[in-house]
């Protein structure tokens, strides 16, 4: 089992190694976009299914909350949390319409919508980030080797992988990155000395 083990981490710290190397200028590119977004008094919606769901909601906290340093909250929402609507919307409607009907009711123009797929073609992700481009929100997309959600997206993150846990590997590293580099943005005093 022990060679297992060195298998998937260099599995995983080969594609972290290419992705981050191949997408250094657009991650600085997106934490300049997050920030001022925020900082507009904007905020971020994201959302995802399953593992993408958690995701979702663990950046969301990242940035409600703290990540490194102490500093104001910073507004984001996971669309993710609330069972009764995500239920109501599913039941009465489709599943597919259960983040644009959120990002329709709580969406403004410049806000920026993160939509998270291991396979870049969930039909809610695909149509949520299809819903906020016909609102105005700046549109993100994280997904494995592409699919639909990398054509429409203003900024995408493919990760060349068909490992699903590998690809959400990535995604978390990435949401981390971006969160620590808005902080750097927004908070360049806290990272003096």
């Amino acid at each position: 089992m022990e060679h297992i083990v060195d298998d998937i981490w260099q599995e995983s710290r080969k594609l972290k190694d290419r992705f981050f190397a191949e997408n250094r200028g657009a991650i600085v590119a997106a934490a300049d976009r997050l920030a001022e977004c925020l900082v507009s008094g904007h905020k971020i919606l994201l959302f995802g299914n399953g593992g993408s769901a958690a995701d979702a909601q663990h950046l969301a906290a990242e940035f409600v909350n703290r990540f490194r340093i102490e500093r104001p909250p910073l507004a984001a929402i996971a669309l993710t949390t609330d069972t009764s609507i995500l239920t109501c919307i599913g039941n009465d409607y489709d599943f597919e319409e259960i983040f644009v009907k959120q990002i329709q009711a709580i969406g403004k123009r410049d806000d920026i919508a993160m939509g998270i797929s291991t396979s870049g073609n969930s039909k809610n992700v695909v149509k949520g980030i299809e819903a906020a481009s016909a609102a105005g929100l700046m549109t993100m997309g994280l997904s494995g080797r592409g699919g639909k959600l990398a054509e429409i997206a203003d900024t995408v993150f493919c990760v060349p992988s068909d490992v699903t846990a590998r690809i959400q590997e990535v995604h978390i590293t990435l949401g981390h990155m971006l969160c620590e580099l808005v902080d750097r943005i927004l908070f360049p005093e806290q990272f003096a000395g």
